[in-house]
């Protein structure tokens, strides 16, 4: 081989090679500013989701949103607030006051032991009977299940006042009432699941929409300021006359038909 042809390959082998760096140069500089890339938008949207997340955080919760809307009162209500709700015929001459929170065990075995006879007393004219809800174990136990039983009872309510009673029997009824411990009220399937077992609820379409977008939610809260208002203290607690009637142990509500019915009947005299 003459020395020209020899230096002539070994010039286009040291092209070759500078052809080949400079082609891996530029992989590696592409490479470089993918991942530059990468992990700018990587940061932007680590920055971007925090900031959503400060943003979800800090706005109401629905129960803080209800405070401020729009106040519906249910019909065959009455009142400034509508959380005036009497049921009862209107030549009754005596108000029997029923302060209840939907959560609240006790007021679950009141109502199974006393429900029964308090509907048949109303409807016979005996006395009206005034409801006034409360949520205060919302508060001690957290939760939501008071308030929004209260907010289905007023679409209830809002159908009729038969509705309303009979709902709130099925509420308070050993097979629906869950342990106090338990924010299961809190759940719109599971309150219209109840409401099913009524007869003038059962599929009511305008009833459940009314549950399910909580029209009635800002007057739930009314309610509830009504309750916290009073000078009662818990739940169940009636009133008549502004007298507390207890059952046989001169200080709690009566547990029995036959003690409510000798405390009631005690009230209508007096």
């Amino acid at each position: 081989m003459s020395k020209r042809n020899s230096q002539s390959a070994k010039t286009a082998a040291r092209e070759r090679l500078r052809v080949e760096r400079e082609r891996e140069a530029k992989k590696a500089k592409v490479k470089r500013q993918l991942i530059v890339a990468g992990s700018i938008v990587g940061v932007l949207a680590i920055a971007g989701g925090a900031g959503y997340l400060i943003v979800q955080a800090n706005q109401p919760s629905a129960w803080e949103a209800a405070e401020d809307a729009k106040l519906v009162k249910p019909a065959n209500s009455s009142g400034e607030n509508g959380t005036t709700v009497v049921v009862g015929k209107a030549d009754a001459k005596k108000t029997l006051e029923l302060y209840e929170d939907p959560r609240c065990p006790i007021c679950a075995t009141f109502e199974q032991g006393v429900g029964e006879t308090i509907q048949k007393d109303v409807a016979d004219g005996k006395y009206k009977v005034q409801f006034i809800g409360a949520s205060f174990l919302d508060r001690n136990l957290t939760g939501e299940g008071s308030k929004n039983a209260l907010s289905a009872m007023g679409a209830a309510l809002n159908v009729s006042p038969e509705a309303f009673l009979a709902y709130k029997a099925a509420l308070y009824s050993a097979e629906f009432h869950p342990a106090e411990s338990q924010d299961t009220f809190k759940d719109d399937s599971y309150l219209i699941k109840v409401a099913n077992s009524v007869e003038e609820l059962k599929d009511n379409k305008k009833f459940q929409t009314a549950v399910e977008n909580g029209t009635y939610d800002r007057w739930a809260l009314e309610m509830s300021k009504k309750f916290d208002d009073s000078d009662v203290k818990g739940t169940p607690t009636l009133m008549m006359d502004g007298k507390k009637l207890t059952g046989a142990d001169g200080q709690n509500a009566p547990m029995t038909a036959p003690e409510f019915t000798a405390a009631i009947d005690k009230a209508l005299k007096a």
